[in-house]
């Protein structure tokens, strides 16, 4: 048994723990949206997005495996400094309301399972957060990741703990179900706003640098470029599709679980993840509730350190600061510092006035504004030959790639027609 939790941690990467990081608890609060509203309606997405996903997370991280640089590092040698600094200054605003958000919803559900008040609850999950990810020396802090990625299969667990007519959820997933109405068209924009994530593509850039630094195929992150076999891109893309196939999986069950319970009930407004877990104890027992509660934290612990990293990573590429969590404090301060005041500026957004969901609205708008230009830039850097070499991006993922950006330049245009509208 020892020896198959060792082997599974071994093949467990980046593309996993990326994977896995995309169902934060933002994102269970939509999901959980989805299922409340359309019930299994629009089940088919996290199938049909699948493909997607895969395409743009292996894009990334062929760029950081083949270059041996993160991606911001190259969006700065090679292109328009004003697009990567605008791109930055975005990206850091929606990963600090996205931590805040996951931040608060970690402490309502810890609160539903310990005799803890809010605000005790929120500092304590935030000094975890901020302790782990800077002082824990990279292989441990990797491993650490690893092991809350299981919290995901509590989703799972959870679903078939609740009846559900596996006919008709067969059928809305193979079947794409569509309506031509704002509600509907601006739900299929926020589910692919929150599964196709920017902070999803640096992050998993740079962890791809992290593990050959960790190898020793490189000595520091954007210095000399790595010698890579055809062996370690099937490793990665191998990764990257089992981590994004994970994330749906994941994404699946949450919307099944949502739908018949939440939805069957009548109850179609979602406030924040952890009122669903509280909302599925009289309607699914106990036993789903507390399921839920720790997939919320557990996740919640993968996911607040990867919204900081990926600031943290982005920022300190483009001030050419010492970066890594390879790196201890003093090696690298102003990258750790990035991610303590990404992390306690998050603190504050549970502070405000202004309803965490409503927050996570205008984060999606802005997401949904930066994926597009960020998603042509990807494809422009993995099929240039100065940068990529023999190692460009195949037709496929182009393929996929080149869809997704078209779909999702349409809907983020639907979106602000319809908001200023």
């Amino acid at each position: 048994m020892k020896s198959l939790i060792q082997r599974l941690k071994k093949a467990v990467g980046p593309g996993v723990i990326t994977g896995i990081a995309d169902d934060d608890p933002s994102g269970i609060a939509t999901y959980s949206q989805t299922g409340a509203m359309f019930g299994y309606g629009q089940l088919w997405l996290a199938l049909f997005s699948y493909p997607f996903m895969v395409s743009i997370q292996e894009m990334c991280a062929r760029i950081g495996l083949v270059t041996g640089t993160g991606l911001a590092g190259i969006l700065k040698k090679h292109y328009s400094r004003p697009i990567l600094f605008g791109a930055i200054a975005l990206l850091a605003i929606t990963n600090i309301i996205n931590i805040g958000a996951d931040l608060g919803a970690m402490a309502a559900a810890t609160q539903l399972v310990l005799p803890i008040s809010f605000v005790p609850a929120l500092l304590i999950l935030t000094a975890i957060t901020i302790l782990t990810e800077v002082f824990i020396p990279y292989p441990k802090y990797v491993s650490f990741l690893k092991y809350l990625a299981l919290t995901v299969f509590a989703y799972i667990i959870a679903a078939f703990a609740v009846k559900q007519d596996w006919g008709l959820i067969l059928n809305a997933t193979l079947i794409p179900h569509f309506e031509w109405n704002t509600a509907y068209i601006l739900n299929v924009t926020a589910m692919l706003g929150t599964t196709i994530s920017p902070y999803l593509f640096f992050w998993q850039a740079d962890e791809e640098v992290e593990e050959e630094l960790m190898h020793h195929k490189i000595r520091a992150m954007g210095r000399g470029v790595p010698k890579i076999t055809r062996a370690d891109i099937t490793q990665m893309r191998t990764d990257t599709a089992f981590g994004m196939f994970i994330s749906n999986l994941v994404t699946f069950f949450i919307i099944i679980t949502a739908a018949a319970t939440l939805g069957a009930n009548g109850i179609t407004s979602v406030t924040s993840a952890a009122q669903v877990a509280e909302s599925l104890r009289p309607l699914a027992g106990d036993f789903s509730s507390l399921l839920f509660t720790l997939g919320i934290v557990g996740t919640g612990l993968l996911a607040v350190p990867v919204l900081a990293g990926s600031a943290a990573y982005a920022i300190a590429e483009a001030a050419n600061w010492s970066e890594g969590l390879s790196k201890t404090f003093t090696q690298a301060r102003g990258f750790y510092l990035v991610i303590i005041v990404a992390t306690l500026v998050g603190i504050l957004v549970n502070l405000s006035p202004i309803n965490p969901m409503t927050m996570l609205y205008y984060a999606a708008i802005l997401n949904g504004l930066l994926a597009p230009p960020l998603m042509i830039l990807i494809l422009l850097v993995g099929n240039n030959k100065k940068i990529m070499g023999d190692r460009t991006t195949g037709k496929l993922g182009n393929f996929f790639g080149i869809i997704i950006t078209i779909l999702m330049s349409a809907l983020t245009i639907y979106f602000f027609y319809n908001l200023f509208r």
